[in-house]
């Protein structure tokens, strides 16, 4: 077999994978073995179930004729016998179960013609996952009509259907759909057993493997029954404290008292004193809370380290990375392109102190408004402008946002008693989101908005799989969420009416992205030295707060004055005090990057990304980051992955100081 173009066919499509023939295949005389005297094939693949594939390969293209007596010799031989002939100039495709004709033959049996199977080999996917779905619908209207009494089908390839604009997960919903099944499963069975699986697409090599992280039965029964009094008891304490806290802030002759997440909001005021004043009020009222606070977090830091060693795991970094589907390989990639890229970051640090009349940047004015007075959205106004924007991409996602507004879905202001930030989360019963934010009216927090509607989108994806197939890795969690805000900034820019209005877009769009890849490393490497020393000792909290504050020069560096930094990240973020949150920090970067370079794909496919797109948020529970990744041609363990989407934030930097 020393053609060239038939070797290319056959790695191409799968029957010579690494340079090894497939099992089943047979080369050269092998291949010719009781066949007739017209037909010899140059390889043959016959699989367990009698399916039969020719190869030939000629130097110069056959005539229909001669095609026409090689596939009456292949007539049903085998089950569903496929014919290829390749020759330098193109390849073709025949069914070999096709009733010979008198004339004509070859013209009426030929499936497909390729130029090159290289270029060409998504059409081939294409073309055998729509052949595919169209046997599957046909064996189903035969089973309707009581025509047959089973349907038996061979495995069918998920990316092939995907490619064809086929969207089920499976061969289960293709028949719960066709035959009109509302309550349905999957049943494996045989004469003694019968077993109804309560996921699919979960590998029983991942459940084997993590099950090897488990204490005995009685011991994870009693760390359950000790959660509630203690991790979850710590978990709540962090929250009600934080909740309580309100400060006296003077301003304008008036003393009011906030709470504090309406000071916090004040980072974004225009008035350089408020935010200086607002910053120290801030670190004073956390002063005088840090001693629970301090407690909360050895609590919840030290059941994790205790449980992490009796379980077997490597460290604190273990668990996260394998609930989040994910290799060492992948993060150290995201997070060695992250730290390459700090210099960027701190020259868009270093303009925008220039922008403000500053040697340095305070921490107090990370979140200052540039560009003039920044616009201030009603509530109104932000309904309008997400749900426009949104529409640009796709209407259900437009349609979406707007039942969340019409609906009452968002709890939007801020008030005495509410928890800082913002999140989304499920409600299964009903199928809807619910949010919380503490919007004030600023470009960052209408992005805000789109961020958690992009949860909800997601959710929304996801509301016909079942419980278990919900459960999305931190990873792809914000994947929808990122890719929102990436809509919302790209359209912003778009329709920015001059450079004044490109600077305010720009200001918001840095602020969140310096957050997400120099903020998020801070906090990433605050939470590995943590776990590393509550393993041996409980700590204080001057500890926490000189940890914090080393990691922020770390990352930072002489972008920002150092005396200004915030010890007290850690004592309210509400992540540090989650069991099942811990190390929430490298999935926000990774679905910042992840989705820029997405957006990139869907600025090269148009409209035709969207169902692909909402297809991968339905499958975020059913396969790892990586292999979803891949259905774009994305390796995530490729360091260039993560620098080109660094690349498009640095071109935006150069922009902004060009400004």
């Amino acid at each position: 077999m020393d053609a060239a173009p038939l070797q290319q066919v056959l790695e191409a499509t799968g029957f010579f994978p690494d340079g090894e023939p497939a099992r089943g295949l047979q080369l050269a005389a092998k291949a010719r073995e009781r066949r007739g005297r017209v037909f010899s094939p140059d390889a043959s693949w016959r699989s367990p179930s009698a399916l039969k594939v020719y190869f030939k390969f000629e130097p110069s293209t056959p005539s229909d004729i001669v095609v026409g007596e090689w596939r009456r010799e292949i007539w049903n031989e085998g089950f569903s016998p496929l014919l290829w002939i390749v020759s330098p100039d193109k390849i073709e495709l025949f069914n070999g179960f096709g009733e010979p004709m008198e004339s004509g033959d070859a013209e009426a049996n030929r499936i497909a013609t390729f130029r090159n199977i290289d270029s060409e080999l998504r059409e081939l996917d294409a073309l055998a996952g729509q052949a595919a779905f169209d046997y599957i619908r046909a064996g189903i209207d035969l089973a309707l009509q009581k025509r047959i009494r089973a349907l038996v089908t061979a495995p069918i390839n998920k990316e092939a259907l995907r490619l064809a604009g086929i969207h089920y997960p499976g061969h289960t919903e293709i028949l719960a759909d066709f035959s009109g099944a509302k309550d349905f499963a999957m049943m494996l069975m045989n004469a003694e057993l019968r077993v109804i699986l309560v996921t699919i697409h979960v590998s029983l090599r991942e459940a084997i493997e993590q099950s090897r992280f488990l204490m005995s039965e009685a011991e994870e029964s009693l760390a359950a029954d000790l959660a509630l009094s203690g991790i979850s008891a710590w978990s709540r304490l962090q929250g009600t404290v934080t909740s309580q806290v309100k400060v006296e802030f003077a301003r304008d002759g008036k003393t009011e008292t906030l709470p504090i997440t309406a000071l916090q909001n004040l980072s974004h005021d225009p008035d350089p004193d408020a935010r200086r004043l607002a910053h120290e009020a801030e670190l004073k009222a956390w002063t005088s809370v840090r001693e629970p606070l301090a407690a909360a977090m050895n609590g919840v830091k030290g059941t994790i380290a205790t449980l992490n060693k009796r379980r077997g795991r490597r460290d604190a970094l273990h668990q996260p990375l394998d609930d989040a589907r994910m290799d060492t390989a992948t993060l150290e990639a995201l997070l060695g392109a992250m730290s390459d890229w700090f210099p960027a970051f701190r020259k868009y640090l270093n303009a925008k102190a220039k922008r403000l009349g500053t040697e340095s940047l305070a921490w107090w004015d990370l979140f200052a408004p540039v560009g003039g007075s920044e616009r201030h959205y009603s509530w109104p106004e932000t309904q309008a402008f997400v749900v426009e924007q949104f529409r640009t991409f796709s209407d259900r996602l437009a349609a979406l946002a707007e039942r969340a507004f019409k609906e009452g879905w968002i709890d939007a202001e801020s008030r005495d008693g509410k928890r800082g930030g913002a999140f989304c989360m499920k409600v299964p019963a009903i199928k809807e989101s619910r949010i919380l934010c503490n919007f004030d009216g600023s470009l960052d927090q209408v992005f805000t908005v789109a961020h958690e509607l992009g949860h909800g989108f997601h959710n929304d994806c996801l509301k016909d799989n079942t419980v278990l197939q919900n459960i999305t890795p931190m990873t792809l969690a914000e994947t929808a969420s990122i890719f929102c805000e990436t809509l919302m900034t790209e359209a912003a820019l778009t329709k920015a009416a001059g450079p004044d209005e490109e600077l305010v877009i720009l200001e918001a769009f840095l602020q969140g992205t310096t957050q997400v890849i120099v903020d998020i490393s801070s906090r990433f490497l605050f939470e590995r030295e943590v776990f590393e020393r509550r393993a041996e000792a409980e700590l204080s909290a001057d500890d926490f707060c000189a940890i914090m504050t080393r990691a922020q020069k770390a990352t930072y560096g002489d972008a920002l004055d150092e005396r200004t930094l915030h010890p007290y990240m850690w004592a309210w973020k509400p992540h540090y005090y989650r069991a099942e949150l811990q190390f929430y920090n490298f999935p926000y970067a990774f679905g910042l990057l992840f989705g820029l370079g997405l957006y990139a794909v869907y600025k090269q496919r148009g409209a035709a990304f969207v169902p692909d797109y909402e297809n991968l948020l339905a499958s975020t529970g059913l396969d790892s980051p990586a292999n979803l990744a891949a259905r774009f041609g994305i390796d995530l363990r490729d360091r260039k992955f993560w620098e080109d989407s660094l690349k498009v934030i640095e071109r935006r930097i150069e922009r902004y100081c060009q400004l």
